[in-house]
């Protein structure tokens, strides 16, 4: 292991990071397979319920694949061995491939960046510093986003603002970002983690059960049709009514009670 990514259990969280500061947090082959493990470790770990991602320092959440790394390789591979890439986990593990519906929250500190803005794309709710910048570079080299990025910005942003990102490759700033939704809040770098620990905590006091099929819900629901997605919705609910968690819920509140959830 390089430590190249650094996964801090403080239970019911789990804090990941980013750890290559001097490379702008960009991933190459080592750091995207320890990034991938971290998340497979925060998966099956049932003392933790919400996850933080973020990069080391002050300057870059991500700065996407590194391209020194990557780009001979890839140059290398047949048609063939490059489609096959699709069925793998993609980049930074969570773009593709990966069912986890544990929550995730993005603290964006910094530069997110092509492969860095699909990362942040995946989580689940992103918030940023005020130094934060965005954009989707790859058009400038003659390429584009694979791991999410053309899927996943037009849910977030809108149609309109993604092709803009996408086609001039421009970057944004935190404000902008905040305007089109892109992120939810936008801090000062100095709060930027507390703001991160308040949102996961808050995710992580209610049931862990109800929260993921929340989760899986809402993502399973897009592209279906209205009546496909209610009746996936109603599934999911009633596969929560026989659990312990879901007669504590109704009963804590009977009892004017803070809850007391065991995931089961």
């Amino acid at each position: 292991m390089s430590d190249a990514v650094l996964l801090e259990k403080r239970a019911p969280l789990a804090f990941v990071t980013l750890n290559r500061p001097a490379a702008m947090n960009a991933l190459d082959f080592e750091a995207n397979d320890e990034l991938l493990g971290a998340w497979h470790e925060f998966r099956d770990d049932d003392d933790l319920l919400v996850a933080i991602l973020t990069g080391e320092g002050d300057e870059s959440f991500c700065a996407g694949a590194d391209l020194k790394a990557y780009t001979p390789l890839l140059g290398e591979l047949s048609s063939f061995e490059l489609r096959s890439l699709a069925n793998g986990p993609g980049f930074g593990g969570i773009t593709r491939g990966l069912e986890l519906w544990k929550p995730i929250v993005a603290a964006v500190n910094g530069y997110a960046i092509s492969g860095g803005l699909e990362l942040a794309l995946a989580c689940d709710i992103r918030i940023c510093s005020q130094n934060a910048q965005f954009g989707s570079q790859e058009v400038r080299w003659g390429f584009h986003h694979c791991d999410g990025g053309n899927v996943r910005l037009p849910l977030i942003v809108g149609l309109g603002n993604a092709l803009r990102l996408t086609l001039t490759g421009e970057r944004i700033d935190a404000r902008e970002a905040h305007r089109i939704g892109l992120v939810s809040d936008v801090l000062e770098q100095k709060h930027l983690l507390e703001e991160a620990v308040r949102i996961a905590s808050l995710i992580a006091r209610h049931g862990p059960l109800g929260v993921r099929s929340a989760k899986e819900a809402t993502l399973r629901a897009l592209g279906r049709t209205l009546e496909d997605a209610l009746r996936l919705e109603n599934l999911l609910f009633a596969s929560l009514a026989k659990t312990e968690d879901f007669s504590e819920g109704p009963r804590a509140f009977a009892e004017r009670r803070e809850p007391e959830f065991r995931g089961k």
